[in-house]
């Protein structure tokens, strides 16, 4: 096969970049090349390939359909190569590496501390933090763009292995000057008639709400669909309506006083947060490292976090 015979790294490397950036001349400024030099090595990847990788647009590139096959193992390839380097590094007794993190949004709120102390505690690695909805994330798992992730549930659709790490609390939150306040809840049905503010399908937050009224019989009537937490906090606070989050995305809002939890029973709802990886995939030492940091320390620090006295006015 001609591909595996010529096919050098540098030209993996070049075509992996075009793809993932749509654009030679993006793909040649993150490389510290001339996009002359880059198009060579895309073009003796062609060659070797015998068919063309890339259509040329009138905004960038995109794969042909052997490009996009190719761009796939390129992909794994050079990952592979990296996790090499690492773990040679490692038997060497250098811990170092990328830790590659795929969190779902409400995690963004948890992550960042996490993260920053396992990196000052370990200064030689790296870390690349990927964030999206639920659906979102599970195909980066899938396609082996991350190691591990970050979720409140494992995905159903694929096979991995996981760990609960913490308690994940979610609720039922309003404007102190809600209506709902002052009212005496009898259950889920008590919110039948409110205005709804939840996220958008493919969420984490919107399937376990879903998944509550469903269960209770009940059906889920949202009063505004938002991708964004924050726009919810705010629409919530100013009286608009109720919304359902993890109670990680509003710890300030709480201390404040602009948002409160509904008198509903059981509110908040505990579910937890887990760590997983492909149950097919051999993970880093970078990335088994952390969630051993994350099973040992995550469940205190998430405690303190959700404490909603501020830490200045503790005795």
């Amino acid at each position: 096969m001609p591909l595996t015979r010529n096919a050098t790294f540098k030209q993996l490397l070049a075509f992996h970049t075009v793809s993932k950036l749509g654009s030679v001349s993006q793909a040649a400024e993150e490389l510290h090349l001339t996009q002359p030099a880059v198009s060579i090595q895309v073009g003796a990847l062609e060659t070797s390939a015998g068919t063309p990788l890339l259509q040329r647009t009138g905004r960038g590139v995109r794969l042909t359909e052997a490009g996009d096959l190719l761009a796939t193992y390129a992909r794994r390839i050079l990952e592979l190569w990296r996790e090499a380097g690492d773990e040679m590094a490692a038997l060497q007794g250098v811990f170092s590496g990328t830790l590659r993190v795929g969190a779902i949004t409400t995690a963004e709120y948890l992550m960042p501390p996490l993260l920053v102390r396992f990196a000052s505690e370990n200064p030689k690695v790296k870390v690349k933090l990927e964030v999206g909805n639920r659906d979102e994330i599970v195909r980066l798992l899938a396609g082996h763009e991350v190691d591990i992730a970050i979720m409140g549930r494992p995905p159903s659709e694929l096979k991995t292995e996981s760990t609960a790490f913490a308690k994940h609390p979610m609720a039922f939150l309003a404007a102190p000057t809600h209506p709902l306040m002052a009212t005496r809840l009898r259950g889920l049905a008590s919110l039948a008639s409110s205005r709804l503010l939840v996220r958008e399908r493919g969420s984490g937050t919107r399937t376990t709400v879903e998944r509550l009224f469903k269960d209770a019989g009940l059906q889920l009537r949202v009063g505004s669909e938002m991708s964004s937490n924050e726009a919810i906090k705010q629409m919530c606070a100013a009286g608009f309506g109720v919304a359902f989050l993890s109670m990680h995305t509003c710890v300030l809002e709480l201390r404040a006083g602009l948002l409160k939890l509904l008198p509903l029973a059981r509110n908040p709802i505990q579910r937890d947060w887990y760590v997983m990886h492909l149950a097919s995939k051999q993970l880093p030492q970078v990335a088994l490292a952390f969630e051993q940091f994350l099973r040992a320390s995550a469940e205190a620090f998430i405690a303190r976090q959700l404490d909603p006295a501020p830490t200045e006015s503790r005795p």
